[in-house]
């Protein structure tokens, strides 16, 4: 195994999760900028973004299929939380990272949530679609035109 073999094994979308999570805590602690009733809110959105993952990834064993990025799934979800977004385990990863922002009162760090978005659409999603789209077809052609990317 090459060294560019291992650090794409280890290129997974917890890693970038926690990463961004890095920033807005250094953000919380370094300028903290709170705002009224925001750590009930923030709980409340990464204690949803954990069950939505807890949900998806299960759906997902359920069906047999990979729930790992780049690998080659074996069935298409389309049912249950997959009804609503292609993508619920990263809309979680957004829904957590929001959470953070609030909780560790790092409102500044806001716009590292549409960053997170846009840098997981672009490093995983894509490549996700395209390969799914060559898989399933028609199938998985009539479920994107119904359901959206992230929600």
């Amino acid at each position: 195994m090459t060294v560019k073999d291992a650090l794409r094994d280890i290129d997974l979308p917890p890693l970038w999760l926690a990463a961004f999570a890095a920033l807005v805590w250094i953000t919380g602690t370094v300028v903290p900028l709170a705002l009224p009733y925001t750590h009930p809110v923030g709980y409340a959105l990464v204690l949803a973004g954990v069950v939505l993952t807890l949900v998806a990834a299960g759906q997902m064993v359920l069906m047999r299929t990979t729930v790992i990025p780049r690998r080659e799934p074996c069935r298409l979800v389309t049912s249950g939380v997959f009804a609503f977004s292609r993508n619920p385990i990263y809309l979680a990863d957004a829904m957590i990272l929001a959470g953070l922002i609030l909780v560790w009162d790092a409102a500044l760090a806001a716009p590292l949530v549409p960053a997170f978005m846009a840098l997981i659409t672009r490093r995983y999603i894509r490549g996700e679609e395209v390969a799914i789209a060559t898989l399933f077809g028609p199938e998985y052609q009539a479920y994107r035109a119904r359901v959206r990317r992230w929600l």
